[in-house]
């Protein structure tokens, strides 16, 4: 009889396309998914794995099997959700992936909330931008994901996905305390044609965001430096070495010497749970909504 886990295995190999990839997905070393790997070979008695230069990759038969296991794997899903909606009580584990201003802002109250409705439900989360949490819930790496997008720039969801809104995040320029706008109650973006950015890495959702919007108001971005997290874009900010978007959510404590301005035509994210639609039966997914849902109208109102 094959064995479920090293199916996952499998699976995770065929997904990931690589050993050390399919280990950081199943949360695992290297040398576990090469030994479950070699005892699914024991199992359907031919090899399922081939070298390729320094890597590997799946022959026919590991293939074939991959494709049933990602079958398999996704009955037992659609299996496990209808006995958790049976039972009616969120329990077991629940794998939430979010970006860093919702794992400041918004889960942390979210989760001590459920906790303490849900005691039997464990709830791990990992911080992820949210192009790769989306993705990692589309191959069950995650249950959960906290995602954005924007007014004007809407992130593709996957088909495979169900999406409920939480929260509108307004966002603000912050400048240096000196700077020539510092006064003014509000700005507009197409006031920035001569200053320097301090933006997110290329290729994340954001930074792409932050360059179309710009251009869209007649402004050629210029990126001076690149930062994480919004804290350190603000240190950056308080230094003079240029200007940087603030959104309101888990902002924190603001420098001393950077000014916050609104902007006139409300810049502002859209924050939104994304979970598998064969999971929607779920009660740990609907009990984790619920939470993330009063969280987030609190955070409206305060």
């Amino acid at each position: 009889m094959l064995n479920l886990e090293r199916l996952r295995t499998l699976d995770a190999l065929a997904r990931h396309g690589s050993v050390s990839g399919a280990a950081d997905g199943l949360h695992v070393t290297t040398s576990a998914v090469s030994q479950q790997m070699a005892k699914l070979e024991r199992e359907v008695g031919q090899p399922l794995l081939a070298r390729n230069g320094r890597g590997v990759r799946l022959t026919d038969a590991g293939r074939l099997l991959a494709d049933h296991a990602a079958r398999i794997i996704s009955q037992v899903e659609e299996a496990q959700a209808d006995v958790e909606a049976q039972r009616g009580c969120a329990v077991g584990e629940l794998r939430i992936g979010a970006f860093p201003t919702a794992m400041r802002g918004l889960l942390p109250r979210a989760l001590s909330a459920l906790r303490t409705g849900h005691p039997d439900l464990r709830v791990r989360v990992r911080e992820q931008e949210p192009e790769e949490s989306m993705a990692a819930v589309v191959r069950g790496d995650l249950d959960m994901a906290l995602a954005i997008d924007w007014h004007n720039k809407r992130m593709p969801v996957p088909a495979e996905l169900t999406r409920t809104h939480l929260l509108d995040d307004s966002v603000d320029i912050a400048v240096p305390a000196g700077h020539r706008l510092a006064d003014r109650d509000t700005i507009s973006l197409a006031e920035f044609g001569d200053d320097e950015w301090i933006s997110w890495n290329e290729g994340q959702f954001c930074h792409e965001w932050l360059v179309f919007t710009l251009r869209g108001t007649g402004v050629e971005p210029r990126i001076a430096h690149i930062a994480e997290e919004h804290h350190t874009q603000l240190a950056f900010v308080e230094a003079g070495l240029g200007v940087c978007v603030a959104p309101k959510l888990g902002r924190g404590p603001v420098p001393p010497g950077v000014r916050l301005l609104p902007v006139c035509d409300a810049v502002r994210r859209h924050v939104y749970a994304v979970w598998r639609a064969d999971a929607d039966r779920r009660p740990s997914i609907r009990a984790a909504v619920d939470a993330l849902r009063a969280t987030a109208a609190e955070l409206q109102h305060a």
